[in-house]
């Protein structure tokens, strides 16, 4: 038997939202009416919770079938305006990966490592309904005896695009630092010299997996808010270890949970899928995601009112520590509070914070997903199988 004095099933959420009586708020809205309320009182009156995230997220890409020639092909090496995607699949499939970048970009050229261009920006492109040239080779067969083709493409002109990446949404993730003596180009952005300046990403409270931190409701099947469209979990991301450490009420202090997700290309908006350029480092794709948690029990809604100041990062040395290996024992933590007030104190020493994710871009996505929601186009997609987790005991007060 539950202990749960509140108990409600998806099913019976789904039916709520397809009568218009659902009751839906946003992760940052949820604080507020658990402080009011309680989490009982809150989950008997919440029926769902709207999270956001916005950010880089180098583990993506898209599979896309450019459709076959006459005479046909079997594509053994393509080029997308100049970037290399990976054709070992079959006959015109190719999957474009988000941080392959274009060799001959002019400013590599001059400056070594400072890549403009990568496949996050050829999926931007697509996906804004710009032209593409596509160029294609192959050592013929006797059944695709077309040795090559190159021709302008948009998206329209694809008959088969899907967003297919490995690793999205990671749960929680590193405050970069560098204790160096010389600036480093990093996925983190550019961090200066002997700890100046200090980068982090996520959204902290309005973050999906921190609103679901034992993923008691995300998995396999769960409906999301995808690159503006609408796409699915399609099981746990690569790098998924839910045995991160968690602080006393269960919230990670690391990397901990990430997702794999799929979607329609044809469906979705630039505004939430866009090319990113990291200086000295290379390319990659800002993905915006959105999940609904359904607040089934009271436990539930505690969750998903965890706010900034209760969500610690853990500050890591990426000038000697990260490179070498050596980033699992962190400096220190700090709590996105902290780091959102623009300034955090690591080892005496006042250092100024900036975020390489838009925190106003996860408020957007988890405004969309209410309205979605709330207007009954969006349903719940009930998870066939939860993302691995590790027991909970309950919380601490």
């Amino acid at each position: 038997m539950s202990v749960f004095k509140v108990n409600k099933t998806f099913q019976e959420i789904n039916e709520k939202i397809r009568n218009g009586k659902a009751v839906v708020v946003t992760a940052e809205e949820m604080i507020d009416v658990v402080k009011e309320n309680g989490h009982l009182e809150a989950a008997q009156k919440v029926d769902v919770v709207t999270t956001g995230t916005f950010g880089i997220m180098c583990s993506s890409g898209a599979f896309l079938n450019t459709g076959h020639t006459k005479p046909r092909i079997r594509t053994s090496k393509i080029y997308l305006n100049g970037v290399e995607a990976y054709a070992g699949i079959a006959a015109v499939d190719c999957y474009i990966g988000a941080t392959q970048t274009r060799e001959d970009d002019p400013l590599n050229k001059v400056f070594p490592g400072r890549f403009r261009y990568g496949g996050g920006h050829v999926i931007e492109d697509l996906v804004a309904g710009r032209e593409i040239i596509v160029k294609a080779s192959s050592y013929g067969t006797d059944c695709y005896p077309n040795k090559g083709f190159t021709k302008k493409m948009t998206l329209n002109d694809i008959p088969d695009a899907v967003l297919l990446n490995p690793r999205n949404g990671y749960q929680n993730y590193n405050c970069g630092i560098n204790l160096s003596k010389k600036t480093i180009y990093t996925y983190m952005g550019i961090l200066r010299p002997e700890c100046m300046n200090a980068n982090f990403s996520t959204s902290g409270q309005l973050s999906p997996l921190l609103n679901d931190p034992f993923y008691r409701t995300i998995g396999v099947g769960t409906r999301i808010f995808l690159g503006g469209g609408i796409g699915y979990v399609i099981g746990p991301g690569t790098q998924h270890n839910p045995g991160v450490k968690r602080s006393e009420n269960g919230v990670v202090m690391g990397g901990a949970g990430t997702i794999s997700v799929r979607g329609n290309l044809k469906g979705m908006s630039p505004r939430f899928l866009r090319g990113a350029s990291l200086t000295g480092y290379g390319c990659s794709l800002n993905v915006g995601i959105g999940i609904p948690i359904p607040i089934l029990n009271e436990d539930m809604a505690r969750f998903t009112s965890v706010s900034d100041d209760e969500i610690l990062v853990p500050v890591v040395d990426y000038g000697l520590n990260y490179p070498s290996g050596e980033a699992s024992q962190p400096l220190c933590h700090v709590s996105y509070a902290q780091l959102r007030s623009g300034e955090i104190e690591v080892d005496g020493k006042k250092v100024t914070t900036a975020p390489l994710s838009s925190y106003a871009a996860a408020r957007e996505i988890a405004s969309i997903l209410k309205e979605w929601i709330t207007s009954g186009k969006f349903l719940l997609g009930e998870p066939q199988e939860v993302l691995p987790s590790v027991p909970f005991e309950g919380f601490q007060n």
